[in-house]
């Protein structure tokens, strides 16, 4: 008697590259949660990028907080590493329940550990006291 052995197919998942300008549109083939082939990627960058994003995505955030005292009403902040893509709602929140004290200097932490991502929350510019 013989068995048949099957093969499973991957599944395939597009992506548009962001590791570099050239825009690269990325296929990613997955078989039961693993990455086993990248295609459409013209650099080193397209391959690493393509396997985060299948994985476990990431992304920078950027926003305002309140500040009070300051010339602007304002802040830009950003974070100072990506962090994972479904905690990025929950740090806007964050960050919109967050105000300040002018002044404040570029690249002072505003808020540390954000979400315990081990990722710092950082000040965009610099915000002197307003008049």
């Amino acid at each position: 008697m013989t068995t048949a052995t099957q093969t499973q197919l991957p599944e395939t998942s597009h992506y548009l590259c962001i590791g570099c300008p050239m825009g690269c549109r990325l296929e990613v083939d997955d078989i039961e949660g693993e990455v086993v082939e990248v295609r459409g990627n013209s650099c080193r960058r397209g391959d690493a990028y393509a396997r985060q994003e299948h994985v476990a995505p990431k992304r920078m955030v950027t926003t305002t907080v309140r500040i009070e005292n300051g010339l602007w009403a304002r802040l830009p902040v950003k974070t100072q590493d990506a962090i994972p893509k479904e905690l990025m709602g929950d740090l806007c929140q964050a960050l919109h329940e967050l105000t300040l004290q002018a002044p404040i200097s570029m690249g002072d932490v505003v808020l540390a550990n954000a979400l315990d991502t081990g990722v710092d929350v950082l000040a965009s510019r610099d915000m002197p006291v307003g008049s």
